[in-house]
């Protein structure tokens, strides 16, 4: 029992100063940064790369969202009727944007900028009484500005 123990000890102090050991081996290079800094060394054109796929995000109008569609028409007088529809919803629903564009044949409007369905839901909930066949649709929103 004791020669086992004598050996545990032998072995635990040996492999411990080999592990204390290390730190002393390896001599820092002045120019090196110290602990807890990073220094980044990387290629000049991935800069380049990231400035492109800025632009790149800067140029697109508007991101993935959603949006409420109130009204849809196609004919003669579509474009008339769907100012009026938009013109209405602004008067009903002060503060909200309606927004009229054409996808032919049609003129629509749609209304709000949200960013998730849960969101458009609330909203959709809220102007049910005057819409009744609203529903949602998935579309470019323009996104609330960050101040």
């Amino acid at each position: 029992m004791l020669r086992v123990l004598f050996v545990f000890v032998f072995l635990s102090t040996i492999l411990s100063t080999g592990i204390v050991g290390q730190d002393y081996l390896y001599k820092r290079n002045p120019e090196e940064p110290k602990p807890g800094h990073v220094k980044i060394i990387q290629d000049s054109r991935v800069d380049s790369i990231i400035y492109r796929h800025i632009q790149y995000n800067q140029s697109l109008e508007g991101s993935d969202g959603y949006r409420v569609h109130i009204f849809f028409d196609a004919g003669n007088q579509s474009l008339n009727r769907a100012n009026q529809a938009a013109r209405r919803y602004q008067m009903l629903f002060p503060g909200d944007t309606a927004y009229v564009s054409f996808s032919e044949p049609y003129y629509r409007v749609r209304v709000g900028d949200f960013r998730t369905r849960l969101d458009a839901e609330g909203h959709l909930q809220k102007i049910s009484t005057e819409y009744p066949n609203a529903f949602i649709i998935k579309d470019k929103i323009n996104p609330p500005r960050l101040d």
